[in-house]
């Protein structure tokens, strides 16, 4: 046998009849030899493990309306779904910049579009943050037809409990996109002071029980998941109304471990700065004509977008803007419930 030959692995064995950690649901962490098992987990309303499924699909490509030949970005990678869709209208001469982040999807999304055909002539992938699109300026000619920025946390970063972006899975609590740069959630509740843990909660989620909840968080050696969520849970367990009933107590504690998740992973990746200082150089980016779209999934990102957007358009920059936010279809969110938080903000750049 040659030695160039991999030794054959079998894959990972559960008990029961279905898989119950991420590891084992080999099914659909490998969506390409598993098509018929994918789709049946879709067709009831979730998520495939290791998979994201991009939203407001439709609405994005009527805004951005890529032609042939265009010259475009997708800020914000991810899975590349929306990628896929704007570079099959590009074709054959168009361009596509593809940036993010996150090291670890960013080389499986790479592999998985150069593999759909999309070479890098036509699709050009940068591992950056979208706050460092000036950068790409001169390899865009000067700027762009149309931006994407999807600003959610992809599910494929949820459901790993490895990355520990989520309360529902034990793993690290560690909260960044970019593991090899700042500090982890965890170091963070070790340096923040009460007042800042406090203000934290309140500015990045809008947490009601910021005070006790930082009382009990700041300084602590807290290294996984679920030791912070048990944490919140005992918290809430005190801070709630003794009279509301369990299944209303059950619904206020999750609401709050979403919250504070959250605010945490906006902390450590500095998520409201980088907004901030791309929505400030965007103007810069954009040819004459040129069409944005961004999605927001929380508050302070919507009401940055908003305010960018409306700004621009006093000046005469924007022709045009979203007068309210777009909302995925009851359609798409019975088929999809993770969407249901997203706003859709779309301008128009002046002729």
């Amino acid at each position: 046998m040659s030695d160039n030959i991999p030794p054959h692995q079998r894959r990972v064995r559960y008990s029961g009849t279905h898989p119950k950690s991420f590891a084992e649901k080999y099914k659909e962490l490998d969506p390409q030899k598993h098509a018929l098992a994918i789709e049946r987990v879709m067709a009831r309303g979730q998520t495939p493990a290791g998979m994201h499924r991009p939203i407001c699909v439709a609405e994005i490509l009527a805004i951005l309306a890529p032609q042939a030949g265009e010259v475009g970005l997708d800020a914000t990678l991810g899975y590349g779904g929306h990628a896929r869709e704007l570079l099959a209208r590009l074709t054959p001469t168009g361009k596509l910049f593809g940036i993010d982040v996150d090291a670890l999807e960013f080389a499986r999304t790479q592999n998985r579009l150069r593999d759909l055909g999309f070479d890098a002539s036509m699709l050009i992938m940068h591992r950056i943050n979208f706050d460092q699109v000036m950068q790409l300026l001169p390899e865009a000619g000067g700027g762009f037809n149309f931006v994407l920025a999807d600003l959610g946390l992809s599910s494929m970063q949820i459901d790993n409990p490895a990355r520990g972006f989520s309360f529902k899975h034990d793993g690290p609590l560690d909260l960044r996109l970019d593991p090899s740069r700042g500090q982890s959630a965890s170091e963070l509740l070790q340096s923040v002071t009460r007042q800042g843990l406090r203000d934290l909660l309140t500015e990045n989620a809008d947490e009601p029980f910021a005070i006790p909840l930082a009382a009990v968080m700041q300084g602590q050696y807290i290294q996984t998941t679920t030791e912070l969520a048990d944490l919140i849970r005992n918290t809430l367990e005190i801070e709630l109304p003794v009279l509301m009933t369990q299944d209303d107590r059950k619904i206020e504690t999750t609401k709050s471990l979403q919250r504070t998740f959250q605010a945490l992973r906006i902390a450590v990746n500095d998520e409201f700065g980088v907004l901030d200082r791309f929505l400030a150089d965007l103007p810069s980016c954009l040819n004459s004509g040129a069409r944005v779209a961004i999605m927001s999934f929380h508050s302070g990102e919507d009401r940055r977008v908003k305010k960018a957007f409306q700004s621009g358009e006093r000046s005469g920059f924007f022709k045009s803007v979203s007068p309210d936010p777009i909302r995925p279809s009851a359609e798409e969110r019975r088929a999809n419930p993770r969407c249901t938080s997203t706003k859709l903000r779309w301008a128009v750049v002046a002729n």
